[in-house]
């Protein structure tokens, strides 16, 4: 007999991968963008996880009705911003495509 694991537990792993980001618009390093990007998601997901992965794995083919960002943004901050949208978006607010 197997001992199934509690629902209560938080996964003791969770991957994000992004196929894509498209920074139309934008004057920012693409690279420091991306740097910035992965290190604010790393930590909102450390600090809130995946809210929509409650449940168990998710596969989310886009996230839609998310909020503009402004074009003057530095790229670190372009990142962090767009992060925290991404963010938002896997926390159930925004339109998901699975």
């Amino acid at each position: 007999m197997g001992v199934s694991p509690s629902r209560d537990r938080e996964p003791s792993q969770i991957r994000v991968e992004i196929g894509e980001l498209v920074l139309d618009g934008f004057r920012a390093d693409p690279e420091r963008v991306s740097a910035a990007f992965e290190q604010e998601l790393t930590r909102l997901v450390r600090q809130h996880g995946v809210p929509l992965a409650a449940a168990g794995p998710l596969a989310v083919a886009a996230l839609s009705g998310l909020p503009p960002l402004p074009a003057g943004l530095s790229a670190r901050r372009l990142g962090q911003e767009l992060a925290r949208a991404v963010h938002e978006g896997l926390s159930g607010h925004g339109e998901v495509s699975r």
